[in-house]
């Protein structure tokens, strides 16, 4: 490829040379005749062509190689562009210069025209252009999704191809592992994505030091192989990122606005951060709380105080869920399994604490 390269860089001086060898070579070989005391060299136009194919065959290495460095480095910088900002940015770009051709044709007409203006006005449009599609480009984005889904209900014989909507995750819940189980039973529709840079985080949690983030790492890691290779579910790897952004919770929530998709998480503050900023969540810890059985004030369970309470004579149970009884009067109850009476209940999005006395007191009252 480079020999070719050299050999079309060689070909193209020459015919340059041969073409400028009236204007360019005439005054040299003049002065060349005059030394060497004849009255003209001929062949001007193939000396010409020799001497710039020679020149162009010696610069074409560094040519060919500052032209490959050029080419990696803008494809190194384009992976690096999410596909929306290069379709918004293109599409703006394309405005701009449209723009620009119908700004300058009535200075052609007249005759006032000049290269250089032509392309300052080219340039400036095209680029302003380009910035303004990348800041439209969620309007963009919501457009054309507006116009598929009106072409789905309108194609298939009346059937209807609603847009799958993007299920995104966040580090908390892949290392978590419930996800797994949810998407085998079918609950999850729509496509989950997984942006590269909560991937970096959880390779950097399984290559920590610390043995405890280490097995949580490898787990998260763990369960997205099982998610992609066993269950029936599409996983899109989202391989853009937000550089002006450091936090990858701030990065869940632009991507989430971007691609119009929900954050899958169990992550308290990021929950309420997704709500403070219009977005749309999927709390893993509120689904285990509205699956579980309800119980009410009133009600009697067989419990096991396992442990004193943070008050003076509180004891704590666990029922096989996970949800925590506080115990009243259980203190002296740890150990023992007994019959208790619920009497309050308090329910929050980081789970649910039960308040219940000892049956035994009841009957003693």
């Amino acid at each position: 490829m480079k020999k070719g390269f050299q050999l079309l860089f060689a070909l193209i001086g020459g015919a340059l040379g041969a073409q400028w060898s009236d204007a360019l070579g005439t005054p040299v070989f003049d002065v060349l005749a005059s030394i060497a005391g004849v009255d003209e060299i001929r062949g001007q136009a193939v000396w010409m062509f020799l001497a710039f194919a020679l020149v162009f065959y010696l610069v074409s290495a560094w040519a060919f190689h500052s032209m490959l460095d050029a080419i990696q480095d803008g494809e190194q910088r384009i992976e690096s562009v999410p596909i929306i900002d290069l379709i918004a940015g293109s599409t703006g770009m394309g405005i701009g210069v449209l723009l620009s051709t119908l700004l300058l044709l009535p200075l052609d007409r007249t005759g006032f025209s000049n290269p250089l203006l032509h392309m300052l006005v080219i340039g400036i449009l095209a680029f302003a252009g380009f910035r303004l599609g990348l800041v439209k480009k969620e309007e963009l984005l919501a457009l054309l999704e507006k116009r598929g889904e009106a072409r789905g209900r309108r194609g298939g014989q009346g059937e209807v191809k609603g847009f799958e909507e993007h299920k995104i995750l966040d580090t908390s819940v892949i290392i978590d592992g419930r996800i797994a189980d949810i998407c085998k039973t079918g609950f999850i529709e729509g496509t989950l994505v997984i942006p590269e840079f909560v991937l970096e985080e959880l390779q950097h949690i399984a290559d920590s030091s610390d043995l405890l983030k280490r097995n949580r790492g490898r787990r998260g890691l763990d369960i997205l192989n099982k998610i992609q290779k066993e269950l029936d579910v599409k996983v899109l790897i989202y391989e853009g990122d937000f550089e002006d952004i450091s936090e990858v919770d701030s990065k869940l929530v632009k991507l989430a606005k971007v691609l119009r998709g929900k954050v899958i998480t169990n992550d308290f503050n990021l929950n309420k951060v997704c709500e403070l900023q219009g977005v749309s969540v999927l709390n893993i810890n509120d689904l285990a709380n509205a699956v579980k059985p309800v119980v009410l004030p009133g009600e009697e369970i067989l419990v096991q105080v396992i442990k004193d309470g943070k008050e003076y004579g509180q004891g704590v149970a666990y029922l096989d869920d996970g949800t925590m009884i506080v115990v009243e009067g259980g203190r002296e109850f740890i150990g023992t399994t007994l019959d208790v009476l619920v009497t309050s209940v308090l329910q929050t999005s980081a789970g649910r604490m039960i308040f219940a006395k000892p049956k035994l007191l009841e009957k003693a009252l």
